[in-house]
């Protein structure tokens, strides 16, 4: 049996170098380590629906851990983000990857809240296999909300950004 402390300086190592799997072995033991990130997709959520069923035309929004925001004032910016959500277009991700604001640490970001973007505005870049792709926007209109923060793990699908239509 692995000494816990052993353990525990393995599961810190993989935080420390965000890692989701470990697989160690030697002639006296092994270890197999998985854990889940923090950069899974964005969760919908839907006050007014019922679990497991979602609304037509809501947006999705991060969530880190409960579905319902803590403050008074935050559960009615959620409840009421339905119905003012309902005319907006994600933009998605389409495939796994690293996703970046802007061209660099230094750079401005591709494109903020309020900013109009037509068909071919490039809006970010997904790092997939050390080769950096350019989202375009794909549609015209102004951008209202950005869903997720640069340097975060995108899944194929994660909605980006939200659109209002022109």
């Amino acid at each position: 049996m692995m000494d816990i402390r052993k353990l525990k300086e393995l599961v810190r190592l993989m935080v420390e170098n965000d890692l989701t799997e470990l697989d160690l072995k030697d002639k006296d033991e092994q270890a197999s380590l998985r854990r889940q990130t923090a950069c899974s997709p964005p969760q919908i959520i839907h006050p007014a629906s019922h679990a497991g069923q979602s609304a037509p035309g809501a947006s999705a929004a991060p969530t880190t851990g409960s579905a319902q925001p803590r403050s008074a004032k935050g559960r009615a910016a959620v409840a009421a983000a339905p119905e003012l959500d309902a005319d907006l277009v994600a933009i998605e991700s389409p495939m796994v990857g690293t996703f970046y604001a802007s061209a660099g640490p230094d750079k401005p970001p591709f494109t903020s809240v309020g900013a109009s973007v037509d068909s071919e505005t490039v809006v970010c870049l997904i790092e997939a296999m050390k080769i950096f792709n350019e989202i375009k926007a794909e549609r015209s209109g102004t951008i209202v909300r950005m869903l997720v923060q640069s340097g975060n793990a995108v899944e194929f699908g994660t909605k980006l950004f939200l659109v209002r239509p022109s």
